[in-house]
């Protein structure tokens, strides 16, 4: 057995696996036991606040997504190209969003410049969002006082941009109808198995900046094949934030159960 984590490994190879034991992780001084029940406290305190997000955003006829990335996927260009989208094809549709980043609010201004509401959260070390920020944040949106008591009758999008990382946010819930993870051409289509929890997570695979895939060494077919082997049940589309391709289909995709609620 693997002296490093208990993972049964014989230690013939000289690769170090410190993810296959019981907690998936290693803690300098903590025992796997010790980790997994602190993991289990704090991730069930979140939880039952992403819950009750899940609720209020509910009560406001509100569809939130947490869109999830490394960083440099172009997500927030995207997010502003979502907007101006949306803008001409549903222009009475209420929205709103939530950026979350370490430091700055350079992406809320980019936002905030696209037309959109946006309240920025700064989590200082910390590496993703959690249902206390989104539902802090949330209050504050005039998102929250436009949608009250509408219903499903008027339903409302809300985006959450989480920090940019494909690790942590994979498990915090905030209380979004969907995760949507955004993977770049540019980054290379072995992404889904090297981080698999975040697209075992996501009901959606945006493949986007695909207006370089003559210029980069990307396989379309086996990126979206090493995501299924991880999530049989994930959509995948394609999209080009700067040229507009795809992006029908994404509002067809975001807007459906809306559409349906209404």
């Amino acid at each position: 057995m693997c002296v490093v984590c208990g993972c049964g490994q014989s230690g013939e190879t000289t690769d170090l696996h410190y993810g296959q034991g019981t907690a998936r992780a290693s803690v300098p001084g903590l025992s796997a036991q010790r980790v997994v029940q602190i993991e289990t406290d704090v991730l069930g305190a979140n939880q039952r606040l992403a819950n009750r997000n899940r609720a209020h955003f509910a009560a406001h006829g509100v569809m939130a997504y947490n869109l999830v990335s490394s960083p440099g996927s172009g997500k927030t260009t995207l997010l502003c190209a979502t907007i101006a989208a949306l803008r001409e094809r549903a222009p009475q549709l209420p929205l709103a969003v939530i950026e979350g980043d370490q430091q700055t609010r350079l992406d809320a201004d980019r936002i905030r410049a696209a037309g959109a509401p946006a309240i920025q959260v700064n989590t200082g070390r910390g590496c993703h969002l959690d249902a206390q920020m989104v539902g802090d944040a949330f209050d504050r949106l005039d998102l929250h006082a436009r949608a009250h008591g509408a219903g499903p009758g008027q339903p409302a999008l809300l985006f959450i941009e989480n920090v940019g990382n494909l690790v942590c946010p994979a498990l915090w819930d905030l209380g979004e109808e969907a995760k949507v993870v955004i993977l770049s051409v540019t980054e290379g289509e072995d992404k889904p198995l090297k981080y698999p929890d975040m697209f075992a997570a996501a009901r959606l695979m945006l493949i986007n900046k695909i207006d370089l895939l003559p210029h980069v060494d990307f396989d379309v077919a086996r990126c979206v094949e090493s995501a299924r082997r991880i999530n049989p049940g994930i959509e995948v589309l394609q999209v080009s934030a700067t040229r507009g391709e795809g992006l029908s289909q994404w509002l067809d995709w975001m807007l459906q159960p809306a559409l349906v609620a209404a």
